[in-house]
């Protein structure tokens, strides 16, 4: 993933949802692929299971990469290599980064979700990530209830180089606020419960004039 510097328009980081059916994933991939310019695609499935992590990374593998899309997985990098992926995303901010960048070595992508603190962010950048990621950008009812404030994200943009995604709980008042400040937006959870998932990013980027 590299920075859209000068705040071109934002690009998407589309997120798998936690369950796959492999029957039906594809086909909505698919149209979601050829539908909208995706930047990357994160395989965030809920399993730990190695075979069903497996059979899901082969499918969708397929289909990014033959579109030139980096795939990336959430949270298990020792699979990188054995699944031919492009990187890793790690959910505990900075706290594992330069133990995962030493494992992986400096060519795999390693981006971090830093909650709303651009301080870890900061953190995580400087132990070697390629991107961070803050967010939910409102309250989701879990946690401790907060958000990534619009002037985090403003700070970011210009004071840090490194690219920075918006994600959790994505609307479309977020998505317009957002825009002028944010590399890359991360949407998964906003698409997949709809009826029609392709639609359903399609309305949620048109601010965007996607």
């Amino acid at each position: 993933m590299t920075d859209t510097t000068e705040h071109e328009t934002p690009q998407i980081y589309l997120i798998t949802p936690p369950e796959i059916e492999l029957s039906s994933f594809p086909g909505q991939l698919s149209a979601i692929l050829d539908a909208v310019d995706i930047a990357c695609v994160r395989l965030s499935l809920a399993s730990t299971d190695e075979d069903k992590i497996s059979r899901a990374a082969d499918l969708i593998r397929e289909q990014v990469h033959a579109r030139d899309i980096p795939l990336v997985i959430e949270s298990h990098f020792r699979l990188i290599e054995k699944l031919g992926l492009d990187g890793v995303h790690l959910t505990d901010g900075a706290r594992s980064v330069r133990y995962v960048r030493k494992e992986i070595g400096s060519e795999p992508v390693v981006g971090a979700f830093c909650g709303p603190s651009r301080h870890e962010g900061m953190n995580a950048g400087e132990s070697g990530c390629d991107y961070v990621s803050l967010g939910p950008l409102s309250d989701t009812g879990l946690g401790d209830g907060a958000v990534a404030e619009f002037d985090a994200f403003q700070w970011w943009s210009e004071m840090i180089e490194l690219p920075v995604v918006a994600e959790g709980a994505l609307d479309l008042r977020a998505v317009e606020t957002l825009a002028p400040v944010t590399d890359f937006f991360g949407i998964g959870p906003e698409i997949w419960g709809t009826d029609d998932p392709k639609a359903a990013m399609q309305a949620l980027i048109a601010p965007l004039g996607s």
